[in-house]
């Protein structure tokens, strides 16, 4: 039996910390779909359209096999139904994560059936890192480059000069 995942998320923009999560997590299963949310939850504005973080995201996975990543602009169960996934990766960097993760978690066992969250968490080089602290501190002129892709480093360099 192949072993579909799906990793959903915003990405905006992919951060080592996600790469590193899609590394292990290609190990772990056959086919392992990141799922780049079009529409993001309310609370977040994403500072990249749907098409400039899909490319950021198979720009910097272009090196992981087993890796596909496509957007999704549906319900993440309908999502993970259409693709016949048995498993929905989820990263924790914090305690404070769990919370959230786990009514995510929850919520899906109820709308899917037979569909297992698996949680990892993050190397810990790569725990404090998140999309929206990238942004800031790229937005506040400081150097990010050791915490993203060298062309997501680009591409935010190039946003904040708009």
């Amino acid at each position: 039996m192949t072993v579909t995942a799906i990793y959903p998320g915003t990405f905006d923009p992919i951060t080592n910390g996600h790469i590193d999560l899609v590394e292990r997590g290609a190990k772990l299963f056959d086919r392992l779909i990141i799922g780049v949310a079009a529409f993001p939850s309310p609370s977040k504005k994403p500072a990249f359209s749907n098409e400039e973080r899909l490319e950021m995201a198979r720009t910097a996975l272009a090196h992981v096999p087993n890796v596909e990543v496509t957007g999704f602009d549906t319900l993440l169960a309908h999502f993970v139904a259409a693709e016949n996934a048995q498993v929905i990766l989820r990263g924790l960097r914090a305690v404070s994560d769990f919370e959230y993760e786990f009514q995510l978690a929850s919520m899906n066992r109820q709308l899917i059936e037979n569909v297992e969250t698996v949680f990892l968490t993050p190397s810990e080089q790569y725990a404090f890192i998140s999309s929206s602290l990238v942004r800031e501190v790229a937005a506040l002129g400081g150097n990010v480059d050791k915490f993203v892709h060298p062309q997501v480093a680009e591409a935010l360099a190039a946003r904040l000069q708009k």
